[in-house]
């Protein structure tokens, strides 16, 4: 193979990585993903001014857990099955309605924005201990039989969702 070949191979090889570098990188960053509802067409079928419609889905993104935490006297760890935080979104909305100018003559659209906002959550856990105590000196360094304990740990939704509605010309 020439070497003016392997450099136009190399030159196109590195073109459509960088292209698909670039293309890949958008989505993996962002935090939503924007969806449009396309109704132009349907508006020059009909003649008629149809709503604006779009939305944003969430991209959610695991965190890494706590590990179980040991505790004296107790033969489990704390957090034997522990909780996975998280992070995501609620879904946006962006909604434009024409109106037939029922509010008057300046007033011909109603909207509602709604973003995205960002969730972030804990998945339940389970912290469950043995029915035997930690080995005792006492007793000849064998453990004494109890009751067993088993707890759930509650899962957690922080979010702080935030909407805007409006009417006027042109929303």
């Amino acid at each position: 193979m020439k070497s003016t070949t392997r450099r136009t191979l190399a030159a196109v090889v590195t073109g459509v990585a960088a292209a698909v570098g670039v293309a890949a990188a958008p989505a993996v960053a962002a935090g939503a993903i924007p969806v449009p509802v396309p109704l132009g067409g349907a508006e020059t079928a009909l003649g008629m001014e149809l709503p604006h419609v779009a939305g944003e889905l969430p991209v959610p993104t695991a965190g890494a857990p706590e590990g179980p935490r040991y505790a004296e006297g107790r033969l489990l760890p704390e957090r034997t099955l522990p909780q996975l935080p998280v992070r995501s979104g609620l879904p946006g909305a962006d909604l434009r309605q024409p109106l037939p100018q029922v509010l008057g003559d300046e007033f011909d659209h109603a909207a509602v924005q709604a973003p995205a906002a960002e969730l972030r959550a804990l998945a339940p856990g389970l912290s469950l201990d043995a029915p035997l105590s930690a080995p005792d000196g006492g007793g000849f360094g064998l453990p004494t039989a109890k009751l067993p304990q088993a707890g759930v740990l509650t899962p957690v939704v922080q979010t702080v969702p935030a909407a805007d509605l409006g009417v006027g010309p042109g929303l």
